[in-house]
């Protein structure tokens, strides 16, 4: 085995924490890939507010850009493509990553390859243009303020739709829970709770069907509806397959498990971001990602010496003398 041609590390994910993480291991000087299938969640943002030093906000398409672009100033490479395996050799712990393009072996990989929303039912293009409008919202933590004493609807049949609802109403008074499909499924207990919050509820089967004066109509089993802006609560899918083909464990909720600093049940397996803890905050994400970039370095270092040869030679005692 060539050890030149073998990485310190490729991060699997061009979101906020792996971009975090190609950041701080560039300006490490270790020599890294970052492998994007460019499906971060993070793309979806019309404009974030909450994130810190952006006082008008910034749009999440223009935040990944100039990530990418830090993070190629200190000479991390971005490749454009999806990870479609991932393998370990148990006897020297090195990894395989394949590709569409090719692959690439590691000494240690960061999967930061975040969740999928599920979608609404609804016509994808007319889906995206209800995104990039806020008159479709994943995120109330996020962007509950934007929708301040408007009209909201959250499509969702469960608890967590109920939750979602509850925590939306601190924004307005106006919210609908909406039933996706043919009923709402709901225990006493949280029929009680929205009752007591003031929460109308209404039965599928709900389809958002048209975009509309600043606002989306959803036609339901109660006929149709119009919104300020609607809040799918139908779950996410986190993507842990490539964690499952080296053999790490998932916890409860069906997301990777690792402990505080990153590392996840398998030697040189590091996770970061929605794919460890679906919080969907652009801020942990990052959070994440550095912890990782630091955890990463120090492990590399107890396998072998980081340490950096001289990039210019001690000018010899004539070459002093002469200024030359």
């Amino acid at each position: 085995m060539d050890e030149d041609d073998i990485l310190d590390c490729l991060i699997i994910g061009g979101g906020p924490a792996g971009l975090t993480a190609a950041i701080y291991l560039a300006r490490f000087h270790l020599d890294i890939r970052v492998v994007d299938a460019g499906k971060s969640r993070a793309g979806w943002i019309p404009c974030s507010h909450n994130h810190a030093g952006y006082p008008d906000g910034i749009n999440g398409k223009e935040l990944l850009r100039l990530m990418r672009e830090q993070a190629q100033k200190y000479g991390a490479k971005i490749i454009q493509d999806r990870v479609t395996k991932l393998e370990r050799d148990d006897e020297t712990g090195v990894f395989t990553a394949t590709w569409g393009s090719g692959g690439e072996r590691a000494r240690s990989i960061l999967l930061a390859t975040g969740v999928t929303n599920r979608k609404p039912p609804m016509d994808e293009d007319l889906h995206d243009e209800a995104l990039a409008n806020g008159l479709i919202r994943y995120c109330p933590i996020c962007d509950g303020y934007e929708v301040t004493d408007k009209k909201v609807g959250v499509i969702g049949s469960d608890s967590h739709g109920v939750a979602e609802a509850l925590f939306i109403r601190s924004f307005t008074a106006d919210v609908t829970l909406i039933a996706p499909d043919a009923a709402l499924r709901l225990s006493e207990e949280d029929q009680q709770k929205l009752k007591e919050a003031g929460i109308e509820c209404i039965d599928g089967p709900a389809q958002a069907v048209a975009v509309a004066d600043q606002c989306i109509v959803v036609d339901t089993a109660e006929g149709r509806h119009a919104f300020d802006s609607v809040y799918p609560a139908l779950g996410s899918d986190t993507h842990t397959q490539l964690a499952e083909m080296v053999g790490a464990t998932l916890s409860d909720d069906a997301c990777v498990k690792a402990d505080s600093h990153q590392r996840t049940t398998v030697p040189g397996l590091y996770a970061a971001g929605d794919v460890v803890l679906g919080l969907d905050q652009i801020s942990h994400a990052m959070g994440e990602g550095g912890v990782a970039a630091t955890t990463i370095r120090n492990d590399l270092a107890r396998q072998r010496p980081l340490f950096r040869e001289a990039a210019i030679s001690e000018p010899t005692l004539e070459e002093a003398e002469t200024g030359s």
